[in-house]
């Protein structure tokens, strides 16, 4: 029997075997997700063809993108079905039509910002839009900011800087906006959630979670999120139970409404996470999950041999609604 996750209203079945791919081919990390108007999912991976574009039944319809990305790590979509590209190995986000025509790039490719220069980019990590559609861009590996662009690209202004704080970073991982134009961002190893207004003054933040990582806002005037929390990154807590890998449900308030796994820690049977990366949601209120589980796998098990399944398909999860 297929694995249920969660509680209450906020039940899902893990669904087995999901994505079908051309025979040979394999999704290694999948970093990102996202889904159009027609519930197309982009998976943006670090395999050999980075934008594998697939159906609700997971069917292969068409990639995209080689040659094109460095190392895929965020991909956010907007209201007009165009995709915003993240990638982190050569410091640019790059705005592409769903079949892969470039429309706008920001950052210079291969050139990044001088290390926690504060300056666009150095290593960033995902966008998301104002309401305007102005851009904002999470710039967390090298640097501890989150920048604010025109539709067209244009600096607007920064804030962030290292540290533990409020308005502080430490790796500023993914972020969301909702329908009022408040700006949400994972600051990964602080543990916590942070939310801004657009011009980014502080309002609050949400705690009691684990390496948040992951995060999509589901949208409308009261939106439910799902976070992504990754699992030990220490070799002395690396068997605690209880801290993950999971995804947890949470209100526009922060409060945990559910939570999908992460009991007994990472793995690779059904209903069991590995290192989610990226959190999609289509009309069906169905989760899609973007695993970087072969970058993980040494951190999570350092003495195992990693299955081939791994770096073939099991980096992307879909899970289904119980309805």
């Amino acid at each position: 029997m297929p694995a249920i996750l969660g509680s209450g209203e906020h039940r899902y079945r893990v669904v087995e075997n999901w994505a079908k791919l051309p025979d040979g081919w394999q999704l290694t990390d999948v970093a990102s997700v996202a889904v159009d108007g027609k519930d197309r999912i982009y998976v943006f991976n670090r395999g050999t063809h980075p934008m594998v574009v697939l159906d609700r039944e997971g069917n292969f319809l068409r990639s995209w993108g080689e040659g094109l990305f460095t190392r895929a790590h965020g991909l956010h979509i907007d209201a007009d079905d165009n995709l915003y590209c993240t990638d982190d190995g050569d410091h640019t986000v790059r705005k592409c039509t769903t079949d892969g025509k470039v429309l706008l790039t920001i950052g210079i490719p291969e050139k990044p910002a001088p290390f926690m220069s504060g300056d666009p980019f150095h290593r960033c990590t995902h966008t998301a839009l104002s309401p305007k559609g102005e851009i904002y861009v999470s710039d967390g590996y090298g640097n501890a900011r989150v920048h604010k662009f025109t539709p067209g690209g244009k600096l607007i202004m920064s804030w962030g800087a290292p540290g533990t704080d409020p308005g502080q970073f430490n790796i500023v991982h993914n972020i969301a906006t909702d329908a009022d134009g408040y700006v949400y961002v994972a600051d990964r190893e602080n543990h916590r959630v942070q939310v801004f207004d657009g011009n980014g003054r502080y309002e609050t933040q949400w705690n009691n979670l684990h390496r948040p990582c992951a995060l999509c806002c589901g949208g409308g005037k009261q939106p439910t999120f799902v976070i992504g929390e990754l699992g030990p990154g220490m070799a002395v807590n690396r068997k605690v139970p209880n801290l993950g890998p999971r995804l947890s449900v949470v209100d526009a308030q922060g409060k945990r409404i559910a939570r999908l796994g992460g009991e007994e820690g990472p793995g690779v049977a059904s209903g069991k996470f590995l290192a989610p990366h990226g959190i999609a949601l289509d009309s069906k209120g169905d989760i899609y999950v973007g695993e970087v589980g072969v970058t993980d796998w040494k951190t999570s098990f350092p003495d195992d041999e990693m299955p081939a399944v791994v770096r073939a398909t099991r980096c992307l999860q879909k899970l289904e609604r119980v309805r």
